[in-house]
């Protein structure tokens, strides 16, 4: 199975994806192999801009035509933006989950915790665990 995750991107174990955008932000999103699990998204519920999260903290939902999913904020910080236009084309998340489909920015505490996540080849394998 060739890795779908792209390398210049880090992983949770919650299925997130983290860009960093190189100035103490990051867009978030979920992955491939998490809109796979999910199905069909139907529905976004996005975290509130300012809203200070902590790493893990459950920060929106995600619900398909199978399942509500809760998702988690990947690291400490402040949410800067999120993406408006899931509120009426939430599929973008299956249809571009690396892309179009990023869920929300957030500016980061420490920028130094990005390093604690896993590369692609990381969460290759903790998928296939």
């Amino acid at each position: 199975m060739s890795n779908e995750n792209p390398n210049d991107l880090k992983y949770t174990k919650t299925h997130e994806w983290v860009r960093d955008n190189g100035d103490s932000t990051v867009t978030v999103g979920i992955t491939e192999h998490a809109q796979e699990l999910l199905g069909d998204v139907v529905y976004v519920e996005l975290p509130e801009v300012e809203a200070s999260l902590s790493a893990e903290e459950n920060c929106g939902v995600i619900e398909s035509v199978k399942a509500a999913s809760d998702m988690y904020a990947p690291l400490d910080g402040e949410v800067t933006e999120v993406n408006e236009e899931l509120d009426s084309e939430p599929e973008l998340i299956n249809t571009a989950p690396f892309g179009e489909g990023w869920i929300f920015t957030m500016k980061l505490t420490s920028e130094d915790a990005l390093t604690e996540l896993m590369d692609a080849d990381e969460y290759e394998a903790f998928c296939q665990e």
